[in-house]
Parts: structure tokens; sequence; C-alpha cells
């Protein structure tokens, strides 16, 4: 009988410690921020890393928004896991910047992509990390951060369907967009 208690016991055990942990996400209200405080101090390594509420708060709303696919910007690419801006498009993104300059009432959305090596989760990060740049290295060209919203799409958009180092540099890439 005390067998059957300890394995009984040991399986509960084993079957609560295997749950997987809910990720976290960012409250909508104030009401909720002691409640995601908490919860971003319990994260481990291993969890998602959270972003603090306000940290997107400066970017216009790209929800609803129509992308005029007629007017693009030029297409800026990056090396194998970085989200560093190569020293090669900075004429591009100088460009960009100056087209902008052109047209002040155009705002724009730069979408981040990966090629499909990585997790998904690693993807849609490092694909938000090369938006962010791109638009920070805008910023410093001069246009207005409120025109300049970002998005990543990770490995889900893929610009080339080969699967060889070809394909995947075309799809290491940052896009800008128009928005209508």
């Amino acid at each position: 009988m005390k067998k059957l208690l300890w394995l009984s016991v040991l399986f509960l055990c084993l079957a609560v410690n295997s749950c997987a942990k809910k990720q976290t996400v960012a409250p909508e209200d104030e009401s909720d921020q002691d409640l995601y405080e908490e919860q971003t101090e319990q994260a481990t390594d291993l969890d998602v890393a959270l972003l603090e509420p306000e940290e997107f708060s400066q970017e216009p709303s790209i929800r609803g928004v129509e992308f005029d696919s007629k007017v693009a910007l030029e297409t800026v690419y990056f090396s194998f896991d970085s989200s560093s801006v190569p020293q090669s498009v900075v004429k591009t993104l100088k460009e960009n910047a100056n087209y902008l300059k052109e047209n002040p009432s155009l705002n724009v959305v730069v979408e981040g992509h990966c090629d499909e090596r990585g997790t998904t989760e690693y993807n849609l990060a490092l694909g938000q990390k090369r938006a962010v740049k791109v638009k920070e290295y805008y910023v410093q060209l001069g246009i207005s951060p409120d025109r300049i919203a970002t998005i990543s799409y990770g490995e889900e958009m893929p610009q080339d369907n080969r699967h060889n180092e070809a394909g995947w540099a075309k799809n290491r890439r940052a896009e800008t967009k128009i928005l209508k």
C-alpha cells in the first residue's frame, strides 16, 4: 500500500512539473500591470523574452491598413544570423530616407524577414530586430519615428523558396513598404 501511495505521489509530481509553462503577454491596460510584472520576474532563460508594455508604444498602428505595392522602396539584405546593418546597404537606406523626406505625408512599415533556418520564435525575434535597426537608421537620417511602424514575419514570407544559400540570402531582408 505504501508503494502505491509513493508511486501515486511521484507520478503526480512528474505530471505537474512536465506541464508546459504558459507564455505571458504584456497587459493591454494598467490594471493588469502588477500581474505582468510578477510574471516577468518569474520568467526564466528558457522563456521568450518579454517586452515592456511601452517599448513599442511610439509606433503607429498598422491594423487594417493596406500597403501600396506600386511604390516600393529598396529592400535591404542582412548577413546570416545578424541584425546589424551592413555597410553595403547604407546607400540604399539613404536613398529610401531621401524619398521619404521628399514625401512627408507618407508613412511606412518596415518588415523584417529571415531565412528558414532557426526556430519560428527565434526568426520572429530576429526579423523584428532587423526591422527595428532599419527604423533606427531612418530616424538617424531625419525621418520621424511616428511615420515608421515595424513588423516581423520571420521565415513566413520567403522571397525565394530555394533551400540553399542563394535562396536564404534573398530571404534575410527588411522591406520598407508605403502605407496607403
